[in-house]
C-alpha cells in the first residue's frame, strides 16, 4: 500500500468517535454514517457528538465516496448490523483495500424470539471475506475504553491479521505517544478473546448492581476467564490468545470499569432491570448480552463445564435468581485452582 494520508472509519458510535480521534493525530479521517444529522454535525459544526474534531476529520453518508477516497478502512459497528453494513460497501470495495474491523462480537442468525436459529456463526473477518472481494483484513482488539481514549489517557491495542502489511498499515496510522500497537498473526484468537470477554464484563456488572464487592468480582473474572479459554480451545484457539492484550488485557478494562458498556448493562440488570429496560437506558449496544447466547450454545455443543456462563445465561434469559446462582457457584468444587495443559 502506498503512503496512507486518509483513512476511513465506518460507524458513528462512541468507539467510532474515539478511533477517529486516535487516527486524526497521524492522518486525515473520513467517517461514514447513515445518519445525515451526524454527517452534518461533523462537517458543519466540527463536532463528533460532544467532541470538537480536528480540521482533518470529515464525514460522508455515501459508501461509494468513502471506498473511493480511502484504501484503509476501519468498520466499528455492532455485530448484529455488521453484515448488512459490509454488504452496503461490497460493490465499492476492491481487492487492494485493507479492512481492520473493531467489532467485538459474532454474526449469527436469530429466530423471532431472539435466540440462535442455528449453530452457524461467523467472526467479523469471515463476514468480510464472505461479502467482499477484499483479500487483506484484520481486527483491532485490546483495552480500548472510548471514554479514556477521548481524555488522551495512554493505552494500546492489538492488530491481528494474517498479513504483515495490514499490521504495519494499522501500526502506522494508529501509533502515537498515547497509543501503542502490538501485532499478531492469530486473527481468530484475537476475535474470540475480544468478543467473549464481554460476557464476563456483563457478569461483573451484575455483581456491581448487587453490591457484592471486589472479591467476588475478582473470583468471577478468574473463573470466567478459564471458561472462555475452554471455549476457545474447542474452537481451535489455545490459551495464549486469552492471556495477552486482546484477552486478559481487554478483560480487565472492560470487566472493571464503570465506563464499559457491558459492565453498565450488567449493573442495570443486577439492580433489577430487565433486558429490555436496560437496553432503553443504554445509548449504545452492549455486545456481551448477545454474545452470551453464543457462549451458551458452544458450551452446550461441546459439553464444556462452565458454571459461570451457565449462571449468567440463566439469569439473563431465564429469570433465574442471581443470589441463588451465586450461592450455588460458591459451593462448587473448584479443584485444582488452575489446570490448563
Amino acid at each position: 500500500m502506498k503512503e496512507i494520508t486518509k483513512v476511513g472509519v465506518i460507524g458513528g458510535g462512541s468507539f467510532g468517535k474515539a478511533l477517529s480521534h486516535l487516527l486524526s493525530k497521524n492522518v486525515s479521517v473520513l467517517v461514514y454514517s447513515r445518519r445525515k444529522s451526524l454527517v452534518d454535525q461533523i462537517n458543519n459544526e466540527r463536532r463528533f457528538h460532544d467532541y470538537q474534531v480536528r480540521d482533518n476529520v470529515s464525514a460522508v453518508q455515501d459508501p461509494e465516496a468513502l471506498a473511493q477516497q480511502t484504501k484503509l478502512i476501519f468498520p466499528v459497528v455492532d455485530s448484529a448490523g455488521f453484515r448488512s453494513v459490509i454488504k452496503s460497501f461490497a460493490n465499492y470495495l476492491k481487492p487492494d483495500h485493507f479492512i481492520i474491523h473493531g467489532t467485538k462480537g459474532f454474526d449469527f442468525n436469530q429466530n423471532e424470539s431472539g435466540f440462535m436459529a442455528s449453530e452457524a456463526f461467523h467472526t467479523m473477518s469471515e463476514v468480510i471475506a464472505q461479502e467482499t472481494n477484499v483479500k487483506r483484513f484484520g481486527c483491532l482488539a485490546g483495552p480500548n475504553l472510548a471514554s479514556e481514549i477521548m481524555k488522551d489517557l495512554p493505552t494500546g491495542g492489538v492488530i491481528a491479521s494474517a498479513y504483515d502489511e495490514v499490521i504495519n498499515a494499522g501500526n502506522k496510522v494508529l501509533s502515537s505517544d498515547k497509543y501503542f500497537v502490538f501485532g499478531s498473526h492469530n486473527l481468530l484468537g484475537a476475535e474470540l478473546a475480544g468478543a467473549l470477554k464481554n460476557v464476563i464484563a456483563f457478569g461483573t456488572g451484575v455483581l456491581k448492581g448487587k453490591n457484592l464487592g471486589k472479591n467476588m468480582e475478582a473470583m468471577l473474572i478468574t473463573k470466567g476467564l478459564h471458561e472462555l479459554i475452554y471455549i476457545g480451545e474447542k474452537l481451535g484457539v489455545n490459551a495464549d490468545a486469552f492471556l495477552g492484550t486482546a484477552g486478559i488485557g481487554d478483560l480487565i478494562a472492560t470487566a472493571t470499569s464503570p465506563d464499559s458498556r457491558n459492565f453498565k448493562f450488567g449493573r442495570l440488570m443486577g439492580e433489577g432491570k430487565s433486558i429490555e429496560e436496560a437496553k432503553k437506558e443504554m445509548h449504545e449496544v452492549a455486545e456481551g448480552i448477545r454474545t452470551l447466547r453464543f457462549a451458551k450454545a458452544k458450551i452446550d455443543k461441546y459439553e464444556i463445564t462452565a458454571p459461570v456462563i451457565e449462571m449468567l445465561y440463566k439469569f439473563a434469559y431465564e429469570a433465574f435468581n442471581i443470589d441463588l446462582g451465586i450461592k450455588i457457584l460458591m459451593k462448587l468444587p473448584y479443584m485444582p485452582d488452575v489446570h490448563f495443559k
